[in-house]
């Protein structure tokens, strides 16, 4: 399998994830149960899952920028494990921080690879909307009564920019003099 194929189910496995997590989140948003607390912890392990996987096919600083994201998403895990057994502002503010840090490498990711990916598109809106949404959660976890379901959102949107990520580099892959025809016209593959 090669990069692009490796990145395609990267993100379409990532995307679907979300929108499953999404989904069953929904049914626990309304308070802080063990439930929704193992979602909030599962959410960010899930990037990096994505972010490992992910960085075995980079070099250089893109590699780095992921592997960071990943170690920052792990840090995210076992604080939103801590704030789940607080408050819904604590779950807040630590998915704001984490959100802004991780969009924010998303964005630099993004940018760096266009040249190899192409258009990166959906990629570069999802961090920009994690940056977005993560300084929202911060600013909500001070307000009066402050409640889970705007994570829903998040998780939703995340997933949807993934799985069209992977289909815009499915896409790029089938079309002629894309980075795979080359390749399938050697081995006699179609």
């Amino acid at each position: 399998m090669n990069t692009n194929e490796t990145k395609t189910h990267l993100f379409l496995t990532r995307g679907i994830v979300a929108i499953a997590l999404a989904v069953v989140f929904v049914a626990a948003s309304g308070s802080l149960t063990v439930g929704a607390g193992v979602l909030l912890v599962l959410y960010p392990l899930i990037d990096v899952v994505g972010s490992v996987i992910d960085a075995r096919t980079q070099s250089g600083s893109a590699r780095k920028v992921l592997l960071a994201d990943a170690a920052v998403s792990t840090v995210a895990a076992v604080a939103l494990g801590i704030a789940a057994t607080g408050s819904v502002a604590n779950v807040l503010a630590v998915f704001g921080v984490w959100a802004a840090t991780s969009g924010t490498a998303q964005l630099v990711t993004a940018l760096r690879r266009r040249a190899q990916l192409g258009n990166q598109w959906p990629m570069l809106l999802a961090g920009g909307f994690s940056i977005v949404a993560g300084i929202a959660y911060i600013i909500l976890s001070a307000g009066n009564a402050p409640r889970l379901m705007p994570l829903v959102i998040y998780t939703v949107t995340g997933g949807i920019e993934f799985v069209i990520q992977a289909w815009l580099l499915a896409r790029r892959r089938r079309r002629p003099g894309g980075p795979s025809s080359a390749s399938r016209r050697r081995t006699g593959r179609s």
